[in-house]
């Protein structure tokens, strides 16, 4: 009889780490000149914490402080399986109100995988009426499928296709994290 393969589970970047990692960030986004007010919109679940991480650290730097959104798109769940064959976006009515034609945005989400998200966000705004839209992302997976990037990326990883990136993000999880699931190739000792 054959046993199914070991799943293994490794922490890549702790909290400690990740702050450094997030002040970069920060320090990116400060570096983009803007005439207007920036708004950050993160996309929930955990590019919204972010989003505001990212808030909270260009205010330590003395950038001035931009507004935050929320806009709720799907496509995967956590282990990367397909929940949404087309991405599924909430349109967000706070967004339909501001004047997005001379606003400046910046979208964050946790992770780039193969894009799905973060065109379909941008797509929306645009329809809004969008003229400057940045990205951000902390994990760029650098495998994505659609004919987007991030602006401001925080790490680039480069993983088998099955492996799992996860991104722990207070308050969702205790700990800042980033974690890789990898399956099938580890074994553990015996």
């Amino acid at each position: 009889m054959t046993t199914p393969p070991a799943i293994a589970r490794f922490c890549l970047y702790d909290s400690r780490e990740l702050e450094i990692v997030m002040g970069s960030m920060a320090q990116k986004l400060a570096s983009l000149s803007y005439e207007q007010p920036l708004v950050i919109i993160g996309i929930l679940r955990r590019g919204a914490p972010l989003a505001a991480a990212l808030w909270r650290y260009c205010h330590h730097i003395g950038a001035p402080a931009p507004s935050l959104h929320t806009l709720k798109v799907k496509r995967y769940s956590d282990d990367l399986s397909l929940v949404h064959p087309e991405t599924l976006l909430n349109e967000n009515p706070e967004l339909a109100a501001l004047n997005l034609a001379e606003t400046p945005l910046l979208v964050v989400d946790d992770v780039l995988y193969e894009g799905h998200s973060l065109l379909r966000t941008c797509a929306y705004l645009a329809r809004l009426g969008a003229q400057r839209i940045h990205t951000a992302v902390l994990v760029d997976r650098c495998v994505n499928t659609q004919p987007i990037h991030a602006d401001i990326v925080g790490i680039r990883l480069q993983t088998a296709p099955d492996d799992i990136v996860e991104c722990h993000v207070p308050p969702y999880e205790p700990d800042f994290r980033v974690e890789i699931i990898r399956h099938g190739q580890y074994r553990p000792p015996k």
